[in-house]
Protein backbone atom coordinates (compact mmCIF):
# COMPACT_ATOMS: atom_id res chain seq x y z
CA UNK A 1 0.00 0.00 0.00
CA UNK A 2 2.97 2.51 0.77
CA UNK A 3 4.44 1.39 -1.77
CA UNK A 4 1.66 2.41 -4.34
CA UNK A 5 0.97 5.60 -2.48
CA UNK A 6 4.67 6.45 -3.37
CA UNK A 7 4.34 5.60 -6.84
CA UNK A 8 1.20 7.65 -6.95
CA UNK A 9 2.53 10.82 -5.40
CA UNK A 10 5.27 10.52 -7.63
CA UNK A 11 3.56 10.32 -10.62
CA UNK A 12 1.46 13.52 -9.51
CA UNK A 13 4.48 15.04 -9.05
CA UNK A 14 6.24 14.50 -12.24
CA UNK A 15 2.49 15.28 -14.10
CA UNK A 16 3.22 18.80 -12.39
CA UNK A 17 6.85 18.92 -13.44
CA UNK A 18 6.25 18.68 -17.12
CA UNK A 19 3.29 21.02 -17.04
CA UNK A 20 5.26 23.44 -15.87
CA UNK A 21 8.54 23.11 -18.20
CA UNK A 22 6.07 22.73 -20.88
CA UNK A 23 6.09 19.00 -22.08
CA UNK A 24 2.68 18.03 -21.63
CA UNK A 25 -0.38 16.94 -23.52
CA UNK A 26 -3.05 15.74 -22.91
CA UNK A 27 -5.29 13.80 -25.31
CA UNK A 28 -8.18 14.22 -23.14
CA UNK A 29 -9.04 17.37 -23.27
CA UNK A 30 -12.65 18.13 -24.98
CA UNK A 31 -10.78 21.64 -26.99
CA UNK A 32 -15.18 21.76 -27.81
CA UNK A 33 -15.84 21.86 -24.42
CA UNK A 34 -12.99 24.09 -23.32
CA UNK A 35 -14.04 26.91 -26.26
CA UNK A 36 -17.53 26.52 -24.68
CA UNK A 37 -17.16 29.91 -21.85
CA UNK A 38 -16.03 32.38 -24.86
CA UNK A 39 -18.02 31.30 -27.44
CA UNK A 40 -21.28 31.32 -25.60
CA UNK A 41 -20.50 35.11 -23.96
CA UNK A 42 -20.11 35.83 -27.88
CA UNK A 43 -23.93 34.38 -27.94
CA UNK A 44 -24.71 36.19 -24.97
CA UNK A 45 -23.46 39.44 -26.77
CA UNK A 46 -25.50 38.45 -29.91
CA UNK A 47 -29.07 37.91 -28.27
CA UNK A 48 -28.43 41.13 -26.08
CA UNK A 49 -28.07 43.24 -29.06
CA UNK A 50 -29.99 41.71 -31.41
CA UNK A 51 -33.31 41.15 -28.94
CA UNK A 52 -32.95 44.29 -26.16
CA UNK A 53 -32.92 47.42 -25.75
CA UNK A 54 -29.24 47.40 -25.66
CA UNK A 55 -29.04 47.60 -29.34
CA UNK A 56 -26.10 48.24 -32.26
CA UNK A 57 -25.53 52.23 -30.37
CA UNK A 58 -24.54 50.69 -27.27
CA UNK A 59 -22.39 48.19 -28.22
CA UNK A 60 -20.12 50.59 -30.54
CA UNK A 61 -19.71 52.75 -27.55
CA UNK A 62 -18.61 49.51 -25.77
CA UNK A 63 -16.19 48.30 -28.44
CA UNK A 64 -14.19 51.56 -28.22
CA UNK A 65 -13.97 51.22 -24.24
CA UNK A 66 -12.60 48.01 -24.96
CA UNK A 67 -10.51 48.88 -27.61
CA UNK A 68 -8.93 52.12 -26.51
CA UNK A 69 -8.90 51.87 -22.49
CA UNK A 70 -9.81 48.06 -21.12
CA UNK A 71 -7.70 45.94 -23.91
CA UNK A 72 -4.77 48.29 -23.67
CA UNK A 73 -4.43 47.99 -19.94
CA UNK A 74 -4.75 44.35 -19.72
CA UNK A 75 -1.49 44.03 -22.13
CA UNK A 76 0.37 46.69 -20.71
CA UNK A 77 -0.47 44.62 -16.89
CA UNK A 78 0.06 40.96 -18.59
CA UNK A 79 3.60 42.03 -19.81
CA UNK A 80 4.98 44.18 -16.87
CA UNK A 81 4.09 41.53 -14.38
CA UNK A 82 5.67 38.43 -15.98
CA UNK A 83 9.26 37.92 -16.29
CA UNK A 84 10.08 38.42 -19.81
CA UNK A 85 12.59 36.53 -21.84
CA UNK A 86 12.67 37.52 -25.37
CA UNK A 87 15.94 35.12 -25.87
CA UNK A 88 13.62 32.58 -25.18
CA UNK A 89 10.84 33.53 -26.78
CA UNK A 90 12.96 34.23 -29.64
CA UNK A 91 11.89 31.01 -31.75
CA UNK A 92 7.95 31.68 -30.70
CA UNK A 93 8.71 35.17 -32.41
CA UNK A 94 10.24 34.07 -35.15
CA UNK A 95 7.28 31.62 -36.09
CA UNK A 96 4.67 33.74 -35.40
CA UNK A 97 6.10 36.07 -37.55
CA UNK A 98 6.49 33.28 -40.39
CA UNK A 99 3.33 32.58 -40.11
CA UNK A 100 1.47 36.36 -40.30
CA UNK A 101 4.04 36.68 -43.38
CA UNK A 102 2.91 33.21 -45.10
CA UNK A 103 -0.70 34.11 -44.44
CA UNK A 104 -0.47 38.03 -45.55
CA UNK A 105 1.47 36.79 -48.80
CA UNK A 106 -1.20 34.33 -49.45
CA UNK A 107 -4.00 36.77 -49.08
CA UNK A 108 -2.30 39.01 -51.40
CA UNK A 109 -2.04 36.14 -53.64
CA UNK A 110 -5.91 35.49 -54.24
CA UNK A 111 -6.47 37.48 -57.46
CA UNK A 112 -3.37 36.74 -59.01
CA UNK A 113 -4.20 33.09 -58.96
CA UNK A 114 -5.14 31.64 -62.60
CA UNK A 115 -8.30 29.82 -61.38
CA UNK A 116 -9.60 32.02 -59.02
CA UNK A 117 -8.59 35.56 -60.21
CA UNK A 118 -10.95 36.36 -62.60
CA UNK A 119 -14.01 36.02 -60.21
CA UNK A 120 -12.43 38.73 -57.42
CA UNK A 121 -13.22 41.96 -57.58
CA UNK A 122 -10.10 43.55 -56.63
CA UNK A 123 -11.71 46.53 -54.42
CA UNK A 124 -14.24 43.62 -52.74
CA UNK A 125 -10.54 41.78 -52.18
CA UNK A 126 -8.63 44.93 -51.00
CA UNK A 127 -10.67 45.12 -47.95
CA UNK A 128 -11.17 41.35 -47.65
CA UNK A 129 -7.64 40.30 -47.32
CA UNK A 130 -7.26 41.28 -43.97
CA UNK A 131 -9.66 38.88 -42.35
CA UNK A 132 -7.06 35.98 -43.62
CA UNK A 133 -4.54 36.69 -41.29
CA UNK A 134 -5.90 39.34 -38.37
CA UNK A 135 -7.07 37.59 -35.26
CA UNK A 136 -9.70 38.08 -32.59
CA UNK A 137 -7.21 39.50 -29.61
CA UNK A 138 -10.02 38.82 -27.19
CA UNK A 139 -10.64 35.18 -27.71
CA UNK A 140 -6.76 34.54 -27.49
CA UNK A 141 -6.31 35.99 -24.60
CA UNK A 142 -9.29 34.24 -22.99
CA UNK A 143 -8.35 30.67 -24.33
CA UNK A 144 -4.13 31.10 -23.35
CA UNK A 145 -4.98 31.70 -20.03
CA UNK A 146 -6.68 28.38 -19.72
CA UNK A 147 -4.91 26.27 -22.11
CA UNK A 148 -1.42 27.07 -20.33
CA UNK A 149 -2.22 29.81 -17.28
CA UNK A 150 -0.08 32.98 -17.11
CA UNK A 151 2.91 31.72 -19.16
CA UNK A 152 0.38 31.24 -22.44
CA UNK A 153 -0.87 34.75 -21.30
CA UNK A 154 2.35 36.60 -21.53
CA UNK A 155 3.81 34.33 -24.75
CA UNK A 156 0.59 35.69 -26.56
CA UNK A 157 1.29 39.15 -25.44
CA UNK A 158 4.43 39.11 -26.99
CA UNK A 159 3.37 36.85 -30.27
CA UNK A 160 0.36 40.11 -30.31
CA UNK A 161 3.09 43.21 -29.58
CA UNK A 162 5.38 41.73 -32.71
CA UNK A 163 2.42 40.89 -34.96
CA UNK A 164 -0.07 43.46 -34.61
CA UNK A 165 2.16 46.07 -36.50
CA UNK A 166 2.78 43.54 -38.93
CA UNK A 167 -1.56 42.31 -39.29
CA UNK A 168 -2.23 46.15 -38.91
CA UNK A 169 0.55 47.27 -42.02
CA UNK A 170 -1.19 44.39 -44.06
CA UNK A 171 -4.92 45.42 -43.59
CA UNK A 172 -4.05 49.02 -44.22
CA UNK A 173 -1.93 48.72 -47.19
CA UNK A 174 -3.88 47.55 -50.06
CA UNK A 175 -6.60 50.00 -49.13
CA UNK A 176 -4.74 52.86 -48.17
CA UNK A 177 -4.26 54.49 -51.55
CA UNK A 178 -7.59 54.50 -51.93
CA UNK A 179 -8.86 56.55 -48.74
CA UNK A 180 -5.87 58.76 -48.98
CA UNK A 181 -4.34 57.75 -45.40
CA UNK A 182 -0.94 57.47 -43.75
CA UNK A 183 -0.10 53.95 -43.02
CA UNK A 184 2.50 54.94 -40.84
CA UNK A 185 -0.05 57.59 -38.41
CA UNK A 186 -2.32 54.65 -38.47
CA UNK A 187 0.19 52.37 -36.91
CA UNK A 188 1.65 54.94 -34.46
CA UNK A 189 -2.31 55.77 -33.06
CA UNK A 190 -3.57 52.30 -32.85
CA UNK A 191 -3.92 51.58 -28.87
CA UNK A 192 -2.59 47.43 -28.80
CA UNK A 193 0.69 48.84 -30.04
CA UNK A 194 1.06 51.37 -27.75
CA UNK A 195 0.13 49.62 -24.87
CA UNK A 196 2.63 46.23 -25.56
CA UNK A 197 5.50 48.47 -26.51
CA UNK A 198 5.08 50.36 -23.57
CA UNK A 199 4.62 47.27 -21.40
CA UNK A 200 8.07 45.90 -23.00
CA UNK A 201 9.75 48.93 -22.72
CA UNK A 202 8.30 49.19 -18.29
CA UNK A 203 9.44 45.32 -18.57
CA UNK A 204 13.14 46.04 -19.43
CA UNK A 205 13.65 49.07 -17.37
CA UNK A 206 12.36 46.93 -14.26
CA UNK A 207 8.75 48.96 -13.40
CA UNK A 208 6.72 47.25 -11.08
CA UNK A 209 3.53 47.48 -10.27
CA UNK A 210 2.49 48.52 -6.88
CA UNK A 211 0.79 45.56 -5.02
CA UNK A 212 -2.43 48.42 -4.24
CA UNK A 213 -3.19 48.34 -7.70
CA UNK A 214 -2.79 44.90 -8.83
CA UNK A 215 -6.28 44.05 -7.81
CA UNK A 216 -7.92 47.34 -10.00
CA UNK A 217 -5.73 45.84 -12.94
CA UNK A 218 -6.83 42.27 -12.55
CA UNK A 219 -10.52 43.63 -12.48
CA UNK A 220 -9.76 45.26 -16.10
CA UNK A 221 -8.23 42.72 -17.53
CA UNK A 222 -11.33 40.49 -16.63
CA UNK A 223 -13.61 43.20 -17.67
CA UNK A 224 -11.98 43.70 -20.96
CA UNK A 225 -12.20 39.81 -21.97
CA UNK A 226 -15.73 39.55 -21.19
CA UNK A 227 -17.08 42.99 -22.67
CA UNK A 228 -14.43 42.23 -25.73
CA UNK A 229 -16.47 38.74 -26.19
CA UNK A 230 -19.90 39.66 -25.84
CA UNK A 231 -18.99 43.26 -28.20
CA UNK A 232 -17.97 40.61 -30.90
CA UNK A 233 -21.03 38.91 -30.73
CA UNK A 234 -22.87 42.19 -30.94
CA UNK A 235 -21.44 42.55 -34.26
CA UNK A 236 -22.09 39.31 -35.93
CA UNK A 237 -23.98 40.54 -38.91
CA UNK A 238 -25.28 37.10 -41.56
CA UNK A 239 -26.45 40.05 -44.42
CA UNK A 240 -24.18 40.15 -47.47
CA UNK A 241 -22.94 36.97 -47.56
CA UNK A 242 -24.11 36.23 -50.88
CA UNK A 243 -22.04 38.04 -53.10
CA UNK A 244 -18.70 37.37 -53.33
CA UNK A 245 -18.33 33.63 -52.60
CA UNK A 246 -15.09 32.72 -54.29
CA UNK A 247 -13.35 34.90 -52.26
CA UNK A 248 -15.09 34.00 -49.36
CA UNK A 249 -14.08 30.74 -48.98
CA UNK A 250 -10.58 31.78 -50.27
CA UNK A 251 -9.82 34.21 -47.60
CA UNK A 252 -11.89 32.08 -44.71
CA UNK A 253 -10.13 28.71 -46.15
CA UNK A 254 -6.39 30.45 -45.39
CA UNK A 255 -7.69 31.82 -41.98
CA UNK A 256 -9.12 28.71 -40.69
CA UNK A 257 -7.53 25.52 -42.40
CA UNK A 258 -4.33 26.65 -44.14
CA UNK A 259 -2.83 28.69 -41.50
CA UNK A 260 -3.18 26.02 -38.53
CA UNK A 261 -1.22 23.78 -41.03
CA UNK A 262 1.42 26.16 -41.21
CA UNK A 263 1.61 26.93 -37.90
CA UNK A 264 2.12 23.17 -36.88
CA UNK A 265 5.19 23.10 -39.96
CA UNK A 266 6.77 26.05 -38.45
CA UNK A 267 6.64 24.99 -34.83
CA UNK A 268 8.75 21.59 -36.25
CA UNK A 269 11.18 23.79 -38.17
CA UNK A 270 11.70 26.49 -35.32
CA UNK A 271 11.40 23.56 -32.70
CA UNK A 272 9.07 24.78 -30.19
CA UNK A 273 8.36 23.41 -26.54
CA UNK A 274 5.03 22.19 -26.12
CA UNK A 275 3.76 24.99 -24.30
CA UNK A 276 4.86 27.46 -27.17
CA UNK A 277 3.58 24.80 -29.93
CA UNK A 278 -0.09 24.93 -28.52
CA UNK A 279 0.07 28.92 -28.17
CA UNK A 280 1.30 29.37 -31.73
CA UNK A 281 -1.41 26.39 -32.85
CA UNK A 282 -4.15 28.68 -30.92
CA UNK A 283 -3.05 31.88 -32.23
CA UNK A 284 -3.19 30.59 -35.99
CA UNK A 285 -6.80 29.08 -35.82
CA UNK A 286 -8.32 32.26 -33.83
CA UNK A 287 -11.33 34.00 -35.48
CA UNK A 288 -10.58 37.17 -37.31
CA UNK A 289 -10.00 40.23 -36.12
CA UNK A 290 -13.92 41.88 -35.18
CA UNK A 291 -12.69 44.81 -36.02
CA UNK A 292 -11.96 44.53 -39.54
CA UNK A 293 -15.26 45.84 -41.12
CA UNK A 294 -14.86 48.98 -38.54
CA UNK A 295 -11.50 49.28 -40.84
CA UNK A 296 -12.98 48.66 -44.08
CA UNK A 297 -15.73 50.96 -43.42
CA UNK A 298 -13.68 53.63 -41.78
CA UNK A 299 -11.65 53.62 -45.25
CA UNK A 300 -14.65 53.72 -47.52
CA UNK A 301 -14.94 50.31 -48.34
CA UNK A 302 -17.76 47.32 -48.13
CA UNK A 303 -18.04 47.04 -44.52
CA UNK A 304 -20.86 45.04 -44.44
CA UNK A 305 -19.88 42.30 -46.99
CA UNK A 306 -16.24 42.04 -44.36
CA UNK A 307 -18.61 42.33 -41.30
CA UNK A 308 -20.35 38.91 -42.88
CA UNK A 309 -17.10 37.28 -43.65
CA UNK A 310 -16.10 38.00 -39.59
CA UNK A 311 -19.82 36.62 -38.34
CA UNK A 312 -18.59 32.95 -40.77
CA UNK A 313 -15.06 33.32 -39.02
CA UNK A 314 -15.85 33.50 -35.43
CA UNK A 315 -18.59 30.37 -36.19
CA UNK A 316 -15.66 28.32 -37.75
CA UNK A 317 -13.38 29.48 -35.16
CA UNK A 318 -14.75 26.43 -32.93
CA UNK A 319 -13.66 24.11 -35.57
CA UNK A 320 -10.32 25.44 -36.75
CA UNK A 321 -9.49 25.45 -32.61
CA UNK A 322 -10.88 22.19 -32.15
CA UNK A 323 -9.15 20.92 -35.09
CA UNK A 324 -5.37 22.91 -34.16
CA UNK A 325 -5.31 22.01 -30.59
CA UNK A 326 -6.92 18.79 -31.17
CA UNK A 327 -5.67 17.26 -33.90
CA UNK A 328 -2.39 18.78 -34.87
CA UNK A 329 -1.33 19.50 -31.55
Amino acid sequence: MGLQRGNSIGRRQARRARHATGDWYSPRVNYAQLLFPDFSLILCGYLVCRYTALNRPVWDQVEVLVYYFLFPVLLFHSIVRSTLDLAGASSLIAAGVSMGLIGIGLAYALPQLPWIGKRIDTRLHAASAQVAFRFNSFIGLALAERLAGAQGLLLLAVLIGFCVPMFNVGAVWPMARHAQRSVGRELLRNPLIIATASGLIANVLGFKVPAWADPTLNRIGAASIALGLMAAGAGLRFASLGQAKTLAVAVLSIKHLLLPLVALGLSLVFGLSAVQTTILLAFSALPTASSCYVLATRMGYDGAYVAGLVTLSTLLGVASLSFALGVLR
